[in-house]
Parts: C-alpha cells; sequence; structure tokens
C-alpha cells in the first residue's frame, strides 16, 4: 500500500521525535566533554566489507543484511552497524597518521532484516564509539564510564554492567580445543544452529538462546579460566579502574563474541530482565581484519536509540517536555499582517519560539489553537492596535495583561 510504510520501519515526528532528539542530545553533548569527534559514514558500503568486519559467519551477514546488485554490478549492503564504517574511514583517509588516540562518536541509520519487536526494528538507529589507537584497559574503561554517564543522565535506573574476558589468539586456541570437546559429548542435544556452529566457531555456542543449549553451556568451560598472563592481566586491571571509579559490575563468562578479532575485554549493560541495553567490547584484530597491512588496538560500542526509548518507557522515566511557544501573536484584519508578521520575526531572531495565524481563523478560533499549543503569552494586533502603535500581551496562565508599544514588545521575552 502506497500510504503504508514497510514493515518493521518507523516514522518519527511529534513526541516520538522529541524524545530521540533528547536522548541524541545528551549522547552528543557527553561525547563532546571526552573529546570525542563525530563521524558520518554512507549509509551503504561494499558488501564485503562487512563479511570481514561483521562476520562471514554469523547472523548478521547470513541471514539479516540489506544486500543488492548496484547498477555497476557491485555487490553493495546497507550498513548493519557503525563500526566496520568508522574502520574503513579510519584507513581510507590515514587517520592512524595523526595524533593517537582516534576517538569517534556517530549517531547513525542501520539496517538489519529481522523479526520487528519492542526496541527493534529493521531500521533503526545507534549512539556508538570507536577508541581507536590504545591497547590500556583506559580505554575500555573510558567508553564504560561514558555509557554509565549517560545511563545516568536519561534517568535510568535498571541497567548494570556485565564484563568478561574472552582473551587472545593465544589462549584462546587452548580454549576452543577444551570447548569443542566438551561440546562434542553433548552434540546430539544441541540445536541444528549450534551443531554447524560448533565446527566453524564453537564460541558462538556460548551466545545461544535456545534453552536447551542454554543448559547445556552453563557447565561448558569459560574463557576466564584459559587467558594467559598478558590478558588476564589487563582484566585485573580493568576491574580495580572500575572499582577506583565506584562503577558496580558484574563478571558474567556467559558474554562472548564469535569473530577472532574480538580481543580481551567484552562489556554489556544489561536490565534485571536480561534485555541489553548496550553492547562492547575490544577487537585489536578488526583493523587488521580489514586492511593486513594495519594492525591497531580499538574498543567500542554500539547502543540502539529505540531500545534507549524502550528501557525509558519500561521504566517510567519522563524526559524534558517539547518546549512550547513563549508568544502566540494573534492577527485581526488582513491589514495587519505585515506588521504582526514583522513582530513575530524580530522575536524569533532572538531565538524565542513564536506562532501566529495562517488559516485565517477569528480571533475567538485563534485564542484556542494559542491555547492548544501551550503558548505561554499571546498578543492581537488589529487595526487600532496599528493606529496606537501599542499592544496589551496576555499570559495565559495568569490572565494578567501588559500594555507596550509594539516596538517594544520583543524587549519583554
Amino acid at each position: 500500500m502506497i500510504t503504508q510504510a514497510p514493515r518493521g520501519v518507523q516514522d518519527w515526528y511529534g513526541e516520538s521525535m522529541h524524545k530521540r532528539q533528547v536522548v541524541e542530545k545528551i549522547a552528543r553533548d557527553l561525547a563532546r566533554t571526552y573529546n570525542i569527534t563525530e563521524i558520518i559514514t554512507p549509509m551503504f558500503e561494499h558488501t564485503v566489507l562487512f563479511a570481514r568486519g561483521v562476520g562471514e559467519t554469523t547472523d548478521g551477514v547470513q541471514k539479516e543484511m540489506y544486500t543488492f546488485e548496484d547498477k555497476g554490478g557491485r555487490s553493495i549492503t546497507l550498513k548493519p552497524e557503525g563500526t566496520a564504517g568508522v574502520m574503513r574511514a579510519y584507513l581510507e583517509h590515514n587517520l592512524y597518521a595523526q595524533p593517537a588516540p582516534a576517538k569517534f562518536y556517530y549517531v547513525t541509520q542501520a539496517f538489519r532484516y529481522e523479526k520487528p519487536q519492542s526496541g527493534r526494528l529493521r531500521q533503526h538507529h545507534q549512539f556508538g564509539v570507536e577508541f581507536v589507537g590504545s591497547k590500556s584497559p583506559l580505554a575500555e574503561v573510558e567508553l564504560i564510564s561514558l555509557v554509565t554517564e549517560f545511563i545516568r543522565r536519561l534517568g535510568l535506573r535498571d541497567a548494570k554492567l556485565h564484563i568478561n574476558s574472552i582473551g587472545c589468539r593465544n589462549c584462546r586456541r587452548t580454549y576452543n580445543d577444551a570447548l569443542l570437546s566438551y561440546l562434542r559429548e553433548h552434540e546430539e542435544e544441541l540445536c541444528p544452529t549450534c551443531r554447524e556452529r560448533m565446527q566453524k566457531n564453537p564460541l558462538r555456542v556460548i551466545d545461544c538462546k535456545v534453552e536447551g543449549c542454554r543448559k547445556i553451556v552453563e557447565h561448558a568451560p569459560r574463557t576466564i579460566d584459559y587467558l594467559d598472563s598478558e590478558c588476564r592481566e589487563h582484566f585485573e586491571e580493568l576491574k580495580s579502574l572500575l572499582d577506583e571509579l565506584g562503577i558496580p559490575y558484574e563478571v558474567d563468562t556467559g558474554i562472548v563474541r564469535g569473530l577472532d578479532y574480538y580481543t580481551k575485554t567484552v562489556f554489556e549493560f544489561v536490565n534485571s530482565e536480561g534485555f541489553t541495553l548496550c553492547g562492547g567490547g575490544r577487537y585489536d584484530g578488526l583493523i587488521h581484519e580489514i586492511d593486513e597491512k594495519q594492525d591497531i588496538p580499538s574498543v567500542g560500542f554500539g547502543m540502539g536509540i529505540e531500545r534507549i526509548l524502550y528501557f525509558l518507557e519500561q521504566e517510567g522515566v519522563e524526559l524534558p517536555p517539547m518546549e512550547k511557544p513563549a508568544l502566540y501573536v494573534g492577527i485581526l484584519g488582513k491589514e495587519a499582517r505585515a506588521r504582526a508578521y514583522k513582530l513575530v520575526n524580530e522575536i524569533r531572531s532572538h531565538g524565542i519560539i513564536v506562532e501566529t495565524d495562517y488559516m485565517d481563523r477569528s480571533v475567538k478560533a485563534q485564542m484556542k489553537y494559542a491555547n492548544k499549543i501551550g503558548a505561554r503569552k499571546t498578543v492581537i494586533i488589529g487595526s487600532d492596535e496599528l493606529a496606537k502603535g501599542r499592544a496589551r500581551v496576555k499570559d495565559m496562565e495568569t490572565k494578567e495583561e501588559v500594555e507596550a508599544a509594539l516596538d517594544e514588545i520583543a524587549g519583554l521575552f
């Protein structure tokens, strides 16, 4: 139907648009205080970028990407997440030649073909940060502290930090052998997807949501028990830094990432019902995966704007309301239009919200409209006011009126 949007997308207007703007403003203002600059990357990229940067064996590539062939015969994909595009831009524009670290944030649209549900749409929006160039656990802590403060400013209460370490390639080889050995003992009990996963990437079985698989992996080996000395020292320092900052956390060995380029720290902010608000981690191997000539560490996170709004609604958090017009300028008669609209423009030039009549309504209808839009004050400009050069400004709440020269009304705001 031409008057109905496709499934899994949303129109933004009115109150929903206002709430989204409030959330995005908090994100942008906070990023600025962390000296993180905004980056905008294209809405689509070459498919191979996401195949390398998201993983060819993940559901994100196999089932969920919007991929098409353009008129030049190239395989193009609407971006399913923000990280890969940022890393491509970082490499393409030689940003590694600038002083390290590089810190970027984005508020971007993303596209995934999945079943629409609360807080998750096929076209959705993400707020994310990429911190490139540092191996220090302080980089993870910086992002975790940013998300912690972001959650506080939003007014959310039910979101707890969960952390884990999945080690590096060196210690993960030993772990994968142990995990695969365990899974083979229970192979017949696993779901068909996990039986396939365990052959290609056994770590992904840990993250399966099927209840039978969840029970099996409860007793599976954990990455944290197979860390080498460097990865263990990194994780212990991370915990020490979080303790020093007073940021509460829970070590959750069930948090994993199924891609080789993820290393060491992974973290999530999760509510009491198990819904994830934010996911992040260290991916020291990602840039090398995209460009084998480069080997630069990085860490980042992403969180869905729609998911944030869903959490706010679930917790009953009230965001600041939409700002109402400070003044409604009523127009009585055609001859008053020019002078009335001049006043409107003059006051608007000071950044003040002003509204007026465009519908040739009666004065009574205009006052009713002014009430509906919540105008704090009103003034009527007609032939009498033009003749006298004065008008009465009425406070819509107290009903008090103040008379002022037309040239002085702007000074009242």
